[in-house]
């Protein structure tokens, strides 16, 4: 409520109606109320709070799967051990629960809380509950802290299990579409479990047929089978998955969990591909063949006696899927699946110019322009919107193309053909941030001297491209800040390569230090990101952690200058990811399509008494300055986010060198992408010795045409009462 008072929602409604009861459809628009008496600021926040228990859902059930299937692998008492450098493994459910888990089985303590805690936060979204929209928000912040928990408890399991980096430098994997050998026999993997990947190569590696097949993988599947066996390929984020698809170079796609085109096994079986899924959580309408005879499951996908199969045991998937694609790999090369150039030129005849794949599309891309240049054999527009995943091929325009032009097929053509050169690296996930890389940056990063923590998550449906997101990850590192990254955001860093052919992960190393450059893993590693910053306030501040929440996320929220980015939010697991984040009081950076999660959380820099707050050396109450000024903030392009991402690495108990540098940093890009000092500087300057020398004269003359007077620098901030702070035991 303390976050809630300070950083008030702000609702942009993407739709005025309620349809979630059949008293509805109920009109919210001019002050009406719904037929249950809510309103539109609470519906709003209603829908908020139910995209942040999906999300959060996802990445629990991802978790007791996973951990579920470990044990029954490896037994309960297997050691939760991240080796020599790492004293605090679980930093969120030591804070959370107040306890710290010694092996597998103490995981399920955290398990069961959150799937308590889910159940009544869903409870609150039926009707004639909740009414509030300020209740629902805090609702939506304990279910994004719920996902934290979710999604430590699940890669911890993995990690010590699978026996997944821990902590230290991992190695750099193949990365792109042109990374996968397509001569061989295919395995795709699709989704966010890693179990039926690991399976797929614990079979080939038992028989000796590491060379012989080829196992890839699309989104944190991906990611998390490359931390298992550096061997295997990553082709890329979501956008990536119907274009691949489409190419036909998977003999067998198998499918986990989400995050997988609900179409999947329609786009596959176009090719002849088959489809092997592995959980209850998707199972496309397949026969349950878990407990059939493996000869028997393979026969019938190799004579097409069926579409696909549901397979929930990861390690018979590892020796179905291994065995079908070596059996229909060879036929499978004969099957013509893309038009040719000649073909995609003569089908572009029949566009009407109608432009629906305009108005539909996310984007706004100009997909009919692409479409009248093939016409002419000319596919210089289908390249640009192929490349750089500018067009990240969710499949609209086809939808509506009124002479069901296969556009994403002739999109995915035209870039077989010209794009040369899909092969990148990025660095494998390395999981959490060990304790001896704290102890060295805790301190620079609390007093300013390193000026930040920036986060990419999120996924890929970026308003122009994924280079962005390389861009602005480029930009931070060559400024000294420690460059946090997994999931989609990881996989787009690595597909921009500088002038001499290097990605960002081959120029900076992987240390979590000033210009380092860490991919903790998949999406349920980035629980690491805030788990570092928990491991600053107990390793460098000698903050308690065991059930000590309120304090070690009120000094994460005045200390520790992290800001978080999910540049392509558009799953209900980035809105859960954003909130959790939020939850410990850091603030996060969302693209223009994060609107359509309808709330925001904005500071009011000229409301002073917003920002007023104890401190608890001094003891007494004082006047802050807005720092961080937002917890969750929509920015309309690069440029922007930027600029607003280091604004939101100041804290108010940087040293005067710190602010230094962050004002710095922060005129300087001002300057670079609007040409002008930013006209709020003069809210971040304490006193004189906070202004960067190189920008002085300037700011002086600011400071004096706001009539601008010293401010104190405060040594404890803190939103706690005192009494909470004695309580706390935190003295």
């Amino acid at each position: 409520m303390k976050l809630l008072e300070r950083y008030e929602p702000f609702y942009a409604p993407f739709c005025d109606m309620c349809c979630l009861c059949t008293y509805g459809k109920c009109d919210l628009t001019e002050g009406k109320k719904g037929a249950c008496g809510i309103d539109i600021e609470a519906q709003q926040a209603r829908t908020v709070l139910l995209a942040c228990c999906i999300g959060s859902a996802a990445h629990s059930g991802h978790a007791r799967h996973l951990l579920e299937y470990l044990i029954d692998k490896h037994g309960k008492e297997l050691p939760i051990d991240l080796g020599m450098n790492i004293d605090i493994e679980a930093p969120i459910m030591r804070v959370v629960l107040g306890k710290h888990p010694k092996n597998l089985g103490d995981l399920k303590d955290g398990l069961n809380y959150l799937e308590e805690q889910m159940v009544h936060l869903l409870s609150a979204c039926h009707t004639g509950q909740e009414g509030k929209s300020v209740d629902f928000e805090s609702k939506a912040l304990h279910a994004g802290l719920m996902d934290n928990l979710g999604k430590e408890i699940g890669d911890l399991a993995q990690i010590v299990a699978l026996n997944m980096p821990k902590g230290e430098d991992a190695p750099l994997v193949e990365l792109g579409m042109g990374s996968v050998k397509k001569e061989k026999p295919i395995v795709l993997c699709i989704g966010h479990n890693v179990a039926p990947g690991a399976g797929i190569i614990d079979y080939m590696e038992d028989q000796e047929l590491e060379d012989d097949v080829e196992v890839c993988g699309i989104c944190c599947a991906a990611l998390d089978i490359t931390r298992y066996n550096s061997r295997a390929k990553v082709v890329g984020p979501m956008s990536k998955q119907l274009k691949f698809i489409r190419s036909g170079v998977a003999d067998v796609v198998v499918v986990d969990e989400q995050c997988v085109r609900t179409d999947i096994l329609e786009e596959a079986r176009k090719n002849k591909a088959c489809v092997i899924a592995t959980t209850d959580k998707i199972c496309l309408g397949l026969p349950d063949m878990t407990h059939a005879d493996p000869d028997i499951i393979v026969r019938k996908l190799v004579n097409d006696e069926v579409e696909g199969v549901l397979i929930q045991d990861p390690d018979k998937v590892g020796e179905v899927a291994t065995r079908v694609a070596l059996k229909i790999s060879k036929e499978r090369k004969s099957i013509k699946k893309l038009p040719n150039l000649e073909e995609i030129q003569e089908m572009s005849k029949e566009c009407t110019q109608c432009g629906w794949c305009i108005r539909v599309c996310p984007n706004s891309l100009n997909m009919k322009e692409a479409v009248e240049g093939a016409m002419e054999s000319n596919f210089t527009k289908f390249q640009e919107l192929y490349e750089n995943d500018v067009c990240y091929t969710c499949g609209r325009c086809e939808q509506e193309c009124e002479v069901d032009l296969p556009l994403i097929s002739m999109l995915t053509k035209v870039g077989e053909h010209y794009v040369k050169n899909e092969k990148y690296n990025v660095r494998a996930g390395r999981g959490p941030v060990q304790d001896v890389e704290i102890r060295r940056v805790g301190a620079p990063l609390v007093l300013g001297d390193i000026p930040g923590v920036i986060a990419f998550v999120g996924c890929s449906n970026y308003p122009e491209g994924a280079d962005d997101v390389a861009k602005m990850a480029e930009e931070f590192l060559e400024r000294n800040y420690i460059v946090v990254t997994s999931g989609c955001g990881a996989m787009s860093i690595g597909e921009y390569r500088d002038e001499e052919g290097k990605t960002l992960y081959e120029r900076y190393s992987g240390d979590f230090d000033a210009k380092g450059l860490v991919n903790v893993g998949s999406c349920v590693s980035n629980a690491h990101i805030p788990g570092a910053c928990i491991k600053i306030a107990n390793i460098f501040a000698k903050k308690p952690l065991e059930g000590n929440f309120q304090e070690i996320a009120d000094y994460i929220l005045n200390r520790v200058g992290a800001c978080g980015v999910a540049w392509g939010a558009f799953s209900q697991k980035a809105a859960a990811i954003a909130t959790g984040i939020n939850r410990w009081g850091i603030p996060v950076v969302v693209g223009p399509h994060g609107t359509k999660y309808r709330r925001l959380f904005l500071g009011r820099a000229d409301k002073t008494e917003k920002w007023r707050v104890n401190d608890l050396r001094a003891g007494k109450v004082m006047e802050g300055e807005p720092a961080p000024e937002h917890l969750l903030y929509a920015a309309e392009n690069r440029e922007e986010a930027t600029v607003a991402i280091v604004k939101l690495c100041i804290r108010p108990t940087d040293t005067t060198k710190g602010r230094q540098i962050k004002l710095n940093n922060y005129i300087d890009l001002h300057k670079k992408y609007f040409g002008t000092i930013p006209h709020d500087v003069y809210k971040f300057v304490r006193t004189e010795k906070d202004i960067p020398i190189t920008y002085k004269k300037e700011v002086l003359k600011i400071l004096e045409d706001v009539e601008w007077e010293p401010k104190a620098i405060l040594q404890e901030p803190s939103l706690m009462d005192f009494k909470e702070e004695i309580v706390s035991g935190g003295k």
